[in-house]
C-alpha cells in the first residue's frame, strides 16, 4: 500500500486505481462550509488540507501503518459564487439554470498529509455549458445524478452532455487531476512519476 485515500468519492477512487497507486479509503469528515467571504481558490485548498489532516489524525487514532493521506476537494464557481453540492431536486434545478449556457470554473485541491508536512496543488478548469431546456433540466435532475456533485452535475456521466467546451483537465473536472495527483504524489516519493 502506498498511502490512505481520504474520500468517499468512488470517482476518484477508480481515478486513483488508474494511475496504479495501491491505497486504503480512510473516513476524514470536515465541515465543508464555506466561511464568510472566502475566496473560491482558498476554500477549496483549505478543505483538502483539512481532509487530509483528519485523515492522518483518523489513521494515528486507529493505530494503521502510518502512511501519506491524500484528500481532494472539487468546487464549481461561477461569477465568483461557491456552488456546491445540490441540498435537493428544487436546489440541483437552480444550480443548473444558473449554468446554462455559461463559463464557469471548476477547482480541484488535491493535499497530501504526512505527520506535519502538507503539500497542496490546484486544478483549475473552464468548463461551458450549452443552454438548457427546462425539459432538460428535470430529466437530468430525476436521474438522480446531480446530487451528490459538486455544480449539481457529473461530467464523467450524463451531465457530460451539457458540456460544449472544456478547457483544462477532464479529470480535474471528475474530481481527482491525474496529472496534478500524479506530480504531488512524486514529491513523497509514489507512484509512476517518483
Amino acid at each position: 500500500m502506498d498511502l490512505y485515500l481520504a474520500s468517499a468519492s468512488p470517482r476518484r477512487r477508480e481515478l486513483l486505481a488508474q494511475i496504479g497507486v495501491q491505497f486504503e479509503r480512510i473516513a476524514a469528515p470536515v465541515d465543508e462550509t464555506p466561511l464568510l467571504n472566502e475566496d473560491p481558490h482558498g476554500y477549496v485548498l483549505r478543505l483538502a488540507r483539512a481532509k487530509a489532516q483528519a485523515g492522518w489524525l483518523a489513521m494515528l487514532a486507529a493505530n494503521l501503518p502510518p502512511h501519506p493521506v491524500l484528500a481532494a476537494d472539487t468546487t464549481v464557481v461561477l461569477d465568483g459564487e461557491i456552488l456546491g453540492k445540490p441540498d435537493d431536486e428544487t436546489h440541483a434545478a437552480a444550480m443548473l439554470k444558473q449554468l446554462s449556457g455559461s463559463t464557469h470554473l471548476v477547482l480541484t485541491a488535491l493535499a497530501i498529509a504526512e505527520q506535519d508536512r502538507v503539500e497542496t496543488v490546484l486544478s483549475e478548469s473552464r468548463v461551458t455549458f450549452m443552454p438548457l431546456s427546462d425539459a432538460q433540466i428535470a430529466r437530468y435532475v430525476a436521474s438522480g445524478e446531480p446530487m451528490d456533485k459538486a455544480g449539481a452535475y457529473g461530467i464523467q456521466g450524463q451531465g457530460g452532455l451539457f458540456v460544449s467546451h472544456l478547457e483544462g483537465s477532464f479529470t480535474g473536472v471528475v474530481g481527482l487531476p491525474l496529472h496534478e495527483t500524479a506530480q504531488l504524489l512524486a514529491r513523497y516519493g509514489l507512484g509512476a512519476l517518483a
